[in-house]
């Protein structure tokens, strides 16, 4: 379980590794754009029932902790899910991530790319900025 601060609020925001680690993709796209936008995600099982959201914006301090010392290979569509939320009226709305379990057709002459090119989700044309 990872762990989100926000501001100096010493109450930390446990989420997932994997979650967190999409959502702070989205989150760094939008604070290194000078953008302010909200962040809302339903709570676990285990918390009282219902749902939260924080405004976020560039002059608040963010950190992101993560338990698992690797980084976890990224899914573009769940990325390209966060962002245009991202870039919507309601903000970064923190869903779970829906899995393709069935074979990815892919013809036998294509080189098969595996990975994601934060580069190309963000739009942001700098190298080595993700």
């Amino acid at each position: 379980m990872g762990t989100f601060y926000y501001g100096d609020s010493g109450t930390p925001i446990g989420i997932d590794d994997r979650a967190l680690a999409h959502v702070k993709i989205a989150i760094t796209t939008k604070l290194r754009r000078g953008e302010s936008f909200t962040l809302s995600w339903r709570h676990a099982d285990d918390q009282p029932r219902g749902r939260t959201t924080i405004w976020l914006h560039p002059s608040i301090p963010v950190r992101f902790v993560f338990d698992e010392p690797e980084a976890p290979e990224l899914n573009r569509d769940w990325l390209e899910e966060l962002m245009r939320s991202a870039n919507s009226t309601g903000g970064i709305q923190l869903v779970p991530e829906h899995l393709d379990t069935g074979p990815i057709p892919v013809p036998a002459d294509q080189p098969v790319q595996i990975g994601v090119d934060v580069q190309e989700i963000t739009g942001d044309g700098r190298p080595g900025n993700g």
